[in-house]
């Protein structure tokens, strides 16, 4: 193990079982793990018997302590960053850091891993040969604007979308993209409660639009047809 080198290491996003053994050995290796949420992942850490010291780093905290923690790293301490769930820097922090490291000359080195939007996109039926990924839509300002750049995409769309905003997304989605587009809507992957819904934008608007939704949701949205 390098001792000038950042580990982004992805985790599970649901069934714990779902760490790589490589993930495990270098989360107990390195010095010091940067966590999004340090009570969420004692919890994984207390599983497989990880010992390593917390740090806490998310989007509220990571500009502030960027430069000390690159001196850090810099003065020899070994760092994994990890996310609530799945793979760091995708709709999570962690593209700030990995920029930092790769400006002041040190390795990064990112582990395959668990995400959601792979497995949803291939449950889904929908072409997975080419795609765009867009993450969360923006929350008020420029969200009619993204949605209308979206309806001429031919790729097909993999959004992310909270519970609590999944139906009046799907109905906008239904309006700005077109009712009988077809579509997906995939939650809790690989938990118990695993649950994937399919039809079109029209169909899955109507329900789940009043609906006490749970779990982060995953929409794949069929590309216009040519």
């Amino acid at each position: 193990m390098n001792d000038t080198e950042l580990y982004i290491v992805p985790t599970p996003i649901g069934n714990l079982d779902d760490m790589t053994y490589r993930a495990v050995e270098v989360l107990k290796e390195v010095d010091l793990i940067l966590a999004e949420d340090t009570r969420d992942s004692k919890k994984l850490l207390l599983h497989y018997a990880i010992d390593t010291p917390l740090r806490s780093y998310h989007q509220f905290n990571e500009h502030k302590i960027l430069d000390s923690l690159i001196r850090e790293i810099k003065s020899g301490t070994r760092m994994a960053l990890i996310s609530d769930a799945g793979t760091p820097g995708i709709s999570d922090p962690g593209f700030l850091l990995v920029r930092a490291c790769l400006q002041e000359g040190i390795s990064v080195s990112t582990l395959p891993g668990a995400t959601a939007l792979i497995p949803a996109l291939v449950s889904s039926g929908l072409p997975a040969d080419s795609f765009v990924f867009e993450g969360f839509l923006p929350p008020k300002k420029g969200r009619s604007k993204k949605m209308e750049s979206l309806r001429d995409e031919k790729r097909t769309i993999i959004l992310y979308e909270s519970p609590h905003k999944i139906g009046k997304t799907l109905k906008q989605l239904s309006e700005m993209l077109g009712a009988e587009r077809k579509a997906s809507v995939s939650r809790e992957i690989s938990k118990i409660y695993e649950e994937h819904l399919r039809g079109t934008l029209g169909e899955l608007a109507e329900m789940l639009e009043n609906k006490k939704n749970k779990g982060e949701f995953v929409i794949v949205i069929e590309g216009k047809r040519k």
